[in-house]
């Protein structure tokens, strides 16, 4: 079922590619369709999913690949992953009612969207580092072809220098890669197995130099400062579906690269670069949302504060590596913290593009200052985007303060030092509610006169988002049920 779940939206984009006569409307529906049906199949595999040994996955499906470099199709699902999986089948099909109305090119639209459906989900079950590193790879050019193609503004220029940015980031990645094949005896690409028998225990200057390559991959993905510089112009210009798998999907591939190959496989070397990646953490948190609090625009206000949000994650996988015995518990919560917020930003972040997508498609701008007022002429708009901007500043009843809890939870218990992060989140409720007064309140003014409320499709994209962000606000025990083994294990590696 898994390698289905994969493939299927890779199918259904050749077959809109390769058949000419399919129209818009049925490709554009045909979309819609294949997100469902995709994301009924995740629902099914969550519905079966029993926790398997640290270590080990589940669902696992194997066959021979590149048998000369012993490189397998190898794929499985744990504790790390499934949620992601989860988040991204919800996501595209978001997206997929969202651009039910797009009518610039819409069938090259929904291939390269399924196309991307599938890179995405491959990346989230890859068991092998080099399928790994092929989805990765994959998703740079897929979203290069979306922001270049579908997006305003100067998007050639900002398609560009995302792919540059990025690309730069994924040889940086291979290069580790190679170097913990070349390390592992025998020689293997199996992420199970190198989870296994960690290939550079004991060899501290390899592991750190091998360390810092799939960091700084990862990093330029995720991205951390001073790596974020191509994330505010590639949000600015992608269409709104674009900027909502930017953020909701691809710049979880840069996290998740973090719990599932850095620190189970390089555990020692993790430990030794724990303190810089907590500085690292910290830095994301404040910088990104001090920036986002300068902006008018809209749009590059979210981006913004998606560097922050991933400022989190880093600032509690960092924590994960000091490795103190009165501390497994306290590093546990910080890592089950991290994987939720991953979950929680893609969804509500996700509807906040959205959302913003809307202003754009309405009046031609993001500028916050030519808005005033639209809680009057467009009050289900309004609605959504006040709840939007307060889920993401992590309110309580919302995914984001179950997830900020955990990670300020285990990071202030383990290195109390890191309470200065709670900064991140003062200034992030300044900024959203100072974005609320500036265009939901007041007199209509300026583009707010005459703006269209959402429509159907608009409505029950972002709808659904939000209200799964307040379902796991109030009731998520669900999601940690599956998320907190695989926490404790991660930790559990990192002390070998």
């Amino acid at each position: 079922m898994l390698s289905l779940i994969v493939f299927l939206p890779l199918l259904a984009a050749v077959a809109l590619a390769a058949l000419p006569r399919i129209g818009d409307t049925t490709a554009r529906w045909t979309w819609v369709a294949v997100a469902a049906v995709d994301l009924g199949l995740v629902a099914v595999l969550w519905l079966r999913y029993d926790t398997p040994p640290p270590g080990q996955l589940t669902f696992a499906q194997r066959a021979a690949w590149i048998p000369g470099v012993n490189s397998s199709y190898h794929v499985g699902v744990d504790g790390l992953s499934l949620p992601l999986v989860a988040m991204t089948a919800v996501i595209y099909l978001a997206c997929a009612g969202y651009a039910l109305r797009e009518r610039h090119r819409p069938r090259g639209q929904a291939a390269l969207f399924l196309f991307l459906q599938s890179v995405s989900l491959g990346l989230f079950v890859a068991a092998d580092l080099i399928l790994f590193f092929v989805f990765f790879d994959l998703s740079l050019v897929g979203m290069y072809f979306v922001i270049a193609g579908w997006g305003h503004g100067d998007r050639a220029r900002s398609a560009l220098k995302f792919f540059l940015y990025t690309f730069l980031g994924s040889l940086a990645l291979l290069v580790g890669f190679i170097g913990l094949y070349v390390a592992a005896e025998p020689h293997t690409f199996d992420i199970p197995r190198l989870v296994a028998a960690p290939p550079l225990q004991g060899r501290p200057v390899a592991g750190g130099l091998v360390l810092a390559a799939i960091l700084l991959g990862l990093a330029v993905k995720t991205p951390t400062v001073p790596f974020h510089t191509w994330l505010p112009p590639a949000h600015t210009d992608a269409p709104a579906v674009g900027s909502a798998v930017l953020a909701g999907v691809l710049l979880k591939m840069g996290t998740y690269g973090f719990v599932r190959i850095a620190m189970p496989m390089l555990p020692q070397a993790w430990r030794a670069w724990a303190g810089v990646l907590i500085v690292i953490g910290v830095v994301s948190v404040i910088y990104g949302a001090l920036v986002a609090l300068a902006q008018v625009n809209v749009k590059r206000m979210i981006a913004y504060t998606s560097v922050n949000h991933m400022g989190y994650v880093v600032l509690a996988v960092g924590v994960a590596g000091l490795a103190a015995a009165d501390t497994v518990q306290a590093r546990a919560v910080a890592v089950a913290g991290a994987v939720t917020q991953m979950v929680s930003h893609g969804l509500i972040t996700g509807a906040l593009f959205l959302l913003a997508g809307v202003l754009h498609d309405r009046t031609r701008t993001y500028d916050a200052h030519r808005f005033g007022g639209l809680a009057a002429s467009a009050p289900t708009f309004a609605t959504l985007f006040a709840v939007g901007a307060f889920a993401s500043l992590g309110l309580p009843a919302f995914s984001g303060f179950i997830a900020e809890f955990q990670i300020f939870t285990g990071s202030i218990a383990a290195a109390p030092v890191t309470a200065v992060a709670v900064l991140g989140i003062l200034v992030t409720a300044a900024l959203f509610l100072r974005a609320l007064q500036r265009i939901l309140t007041g007199e209509t003014a300026g583009r707010s006169i005459g703006f269209a409320d959402l429509r159907a499709g608009e409505l029950w994209s972002v709808g659904p988002l939000l209200v799964l962000a307040l379902v796991i606000g109030v009731v998520p025990r669900p999601l940690l049920a599956v998320v907190e083994p695989a926490a404790h294990a991660v930790v559990g590696l990192l002390g070998r």
